[in-house]
């Protein structure tokens, strides 16, 4: 079982001066289940090398077993360190996808011509592709075949509108991930703030905020459990 793992490249909060980047819990709970299950991964960003880590996501409330897990690791640390141009990822290469948030991939990841083409090549030929907390809104210029946004139609969640006011940041993010969900004509829904919940439709996967990383990620390796039993 080979998994891309896709982290942003971009470490500006808009024009605030104001560190972002991927966020480290929901890159660490997913990387270990993942890796427990077998998986051989793999990590990739624009830029590739080390991606930026959102400074926030490493503060003492916000850590956990698996993000100290995650920073003892020197394997793990070496992998982020270098982690491939997305440019030269081919999807055949994996059999599914994680896209880990924090608020970087709104800017980056969201209008980058190779993340499209990447997820719609995976779930074109019938791979799974989950994405969680702001991951989702990467999925605004995913199309389907016949143009139609990837979205529409389909059941999804991501970072609600209450979460991000949550954090002060609704005025500074290039958008809200629930509106763009649903202007694109996705079928969202959501749990109370900060609570997992995880949605599966089809081969798509999403999650809804950090406490949804591990979840997404189970869902992730049951989806490609099945497509291989």
């Amino acid at each position: 079982m080979k998994i891309l793992m896709v982290l942003t490249s971009h470490d500006q909060l808009g024009d605030t001066g104001k560190k972002t980047g991927f966020w480290l819990e929901e890159l660490a709970a997913p990387y270990y289940r993942l890796i427990e299950a077998g998986a051989d991964i793999t990590l990739a960003s624009p830029k590739g090398g080390q991606p930026p880590l959102d400074p926030k996501s490493n503060e003492p409330d916000s850590q956990t077993t698996d993000t100290h897990r995650f920073e003892a690791d020197a394997s793990a640390q070496q992998a982020l360190a270098n982690t491939v141009r997305l440019d030269t990822v081919t999807a055949g290469d994996f059999d599914g996808i994680f896209y880990p948030g924090g608020h970087g991939p709104l800017w980056d990841l969201a209008e980058d011509q190779d993340s499209i083409r990447l997820i719609e090549s995976t779930l074109r030929s019938g791979k799974p592709v989950a994405l969680v907390c702001h991951a989702p809104g990467v999925l605004r210029h995913v199309r389907n075949e016949d143009g139609t946004p990837l979205v529409k139609g389909l059941k999804v969640t991501g970072f609600t509108n209450s979460e991000e006011e949550g954090v002060q940041l609704t005025d500074i993010v290039p958008f809200l991930v629930e509106d763009e969900l649903i202007k694109l004509g996705g079928d969202y829904s959501k749990r109370s703030d900060w609570e997992s919940y995880v949605i599966a439709d089809g081969l798509l996967i999403t999650g809804q905020n950090p406490q949804s990383s591990a979840e997404a990620a189970d869902v992730l390796i049951a989806k490609l459990s099945s497509l291989t039993a």
